[in-house]
């Protein structure tokens, strides 16, 4: 049976045989423009399939692939991956939804790939031995592949886990009005729905995060992360920026936990930066995070003109401005998530819940 896939599947198999053929990656800047004076030179990939591990290494312009206990399997010039690459681009860009690519499942049969995903239960896409010029050492590292050739990449996934429950205060609604609150069915009914409430004199306290865990993840980078996450969602209502770092901006002018401001020190800017980081490399809303990240490396970003770009955790900086500056809120499903929706509780109180899901540019 033809092996199948979408466009960001195939991405994976596509940074696979394009580093391999030009045997390093690039790092890039937030803007996702190519750093050209730094790169990092792949010394080998490391991919796991049903029929056991494999090693591409990388030495003297051939791709050598080999055991773990370096049996020597196969070896072709390092322009070959090249070319099959480009081919498989061609592919990706032409198709939609799921699709087979015949002749890349022809050549990857011949080099030992049979899956589109190598086997992992982490964030981590592909693991890669760099050479750190720099440092002069060479490091595995685990990264997350994020394509542009398809739709924009999830970095946080919406889920009920990801509510943020509101008290509305400062008014009551009879159970006609919540009706006609609820039934407010437009493109940007979740604004006009706010609108409707605060046009009745309501205003919406932060009172927590739904999923225990998420909420222990949030506080265990930052006790007032939550809140912080909270103000961000209110004012994506209000303004009808979506972008995290014109959210961010916003406000820390209005800067609602009153924080420190006198030497301008980047409060809430540093915290979602923080948490982007985070949630790139490992966490996940409803899994007790531990601190550890899973992929160790960071990112490797598709340009949809096929260029691929590192964004090394070495970089940390560099990382987080990236992720912060390419990180925008999107809305999910209402109805499948269950938020958007004035709630009475049996004592007559008034609730209504948001959903934070991150989607990179």
């Amino acid at each position: 049976m033809a092996l199948t896939g979408n466009k960001g599947e195939w991405s994976e198999i596509y940074t696979l045989l394009k580093l391999l053929g030009e045997e390093k990656v690039y790092a890039g800047d937030q803007n996702l423009n190519k750093i050209e004076n730094l790169f990092y030179p792949i010394i080998k990939i490391l991919r796991q399939e049903k029929e056991g591990n494999y090693d591409y290494c990388l030495t003297e312009h051939d791709v050598v692939i080999q055991t773990p206990i370096g049996q020597e399997l196969l070896r072709l010039p390092a322009s070959v991956f090249l070319v099959e690459a480009q081919k498989l681009l061609n592919a990706i860009r032409k198709n939609d939804g799921a699709f087979s690519v015949p002749a890349t499942e022809a050549f990857m049969n011949n080099i030992y790939c049979h899956t589109l995903k190598a086997r992992s239960t982490d964030k981590t896409d592909i693991r890669i031995v760099l050479h750190d010029r720099r440092t002069r050492i060479n490091s595995e590292m685990g990264f997350s592949i994020k394509s542009q050739l398809g739709g924009n990449s999830t970095l946080l996934n919406a889920s009920k886990a990801t509510n943020f429950t509101f008290k509305i205060i400062g008014t009551t609604l009879t159970d006609q009005e919540i009706n006609n609150i609820n039934s407010i069915n437009s493109k940007n009914k979740v604004i006009q729905r706010i609108e409707s409430i605060k046009k009745k004199g309501g205003q919406f306290v932060f009172t927590k995060v739904d999923n225990q865990i998420f909420q222990n993840n949030l506080i265990m980078h930052d006790s007032c992360l939550p809140s912080i996450i909270a103000y961000l969602l209110l004012e994506q209502c209000e303004t009808g920026i979506n972008t995290l770092k014109g959210l961010t901006e916003n406000i820390t002018k209005k800067n609602p936990l009153h924080f420190d401001t006198t030497q301008k020190s980047p409060f809430y800017a540093y915290k979602i930066k923080h948490l982007l980081a985070s949630t790139a490399l490992g966490m996940m809303p409803s899994i007790p995070w531990n601190g550890i990240y899973d992929a160790n490396g960071g990112y490797l970003v598709v340009k949809k003109d096929g260029d691929i770009l590192c964004y090394h955790f070495y970089d940390r900086n560099r990382f987080e401005d990236y992720l912060y500056s390419n990180a925008y809120l999107e809305r999910a499903s209402t109805s499948r998530h269950e938020y958007a929706s004035v709630i009475k509780d049996p004592n007559g109180d008034l609730y209504f819940k948001l959903n934070f899901q991150v989607r990179l540019l």
